[in-house]
């Protein structure tokens, strides 16, 4: 029995280590992309969208949806100029509220501090917003809206990024459920694609 076990063993650990070996030298996720500005010069576009709320309340029977869809153009290196466009639905025990906007950004890239798999930049917007709530002829609401954020865009390949911003939003348009102004900071998280310009494919 001794001379069977003994050799049953070592295959075994033989096994064993061969395979730890394999899964040793498997490629590791990419998780980082050098970009070296190549992403950001003058013609190339950004398109992208941003999850601002998404969520359900179990007390109020509330479900809750923000995107945010964009696409911009950068008119000259670490700068570009677009739109984002704010759709949200609201479904609460009730009705339903639905929310949109309209908001041109300027977004500027900074160089200081910049690395080949990262970027930091900031972004001013002003646009217009609104709500109207399904169930309610006379409740809707219309507003400009004016915004600051301050981003960092970490760089998965060299033309995605995952973007995470704090803004600064001010806006008196009904957005909430119950009315209200919408004013404060506020957490975002974004997919950004870099699409290079007819001049630097």
């Amino acid at each position: 029995m001794k001379n069977l076990f003994l050799p049953f063993a070592i295959a075994l650990a033989a096994t064993f280590d061969v395979t730890a070996q394999s899964v040793r030298d498997l490629p590791r996720p990419q998780t980082t992309a050098p970009v070296s500005g190549d992403a950001i010069q003058q013609g190339n576009w950004l398109v992208g969208a941003g999850i601002a709320n998404i969520g359900h309340n179990f007390k109020s029977e509330t479900f809750t949806l923000d995107v945010q869809p964009r696409a911009g153009y950068f008119i000259s290196d670490n700068a570009a100029i677009g739109a984002q466009v704010d759709l949200g639905l609201s479904i609460y025990n009730g009705g339903e509220s639905f929310r949109y906007g309209l908001q041109p950004f300027v977004r500027y890239y900074f160089p200081e501090g910049a690395a080949p798999t990262h970027r930091w930049f900031g972004e001013a917007r002003i646009g217009f917003a609104g709500s109207s709530d399904e169930d309610s002829d006379g409740d809707s609401a219309f507003s400009r809206v004016y915004g600051i954020s301050a981003g960092y865009a970490h760089f998965v390949a060299s033309n995605v990024a995952l973007e995470g911003t704090l803004n600064l939003i001010r806006s008196s348009a009904n957005v909430e459920v119950g009315g209200g102004a919408n004013t404060g900071l506020s957490l975002g998280l974004a997919l950004q694609i870099y699409l290079p310009g007819r001049g630097n494919r």
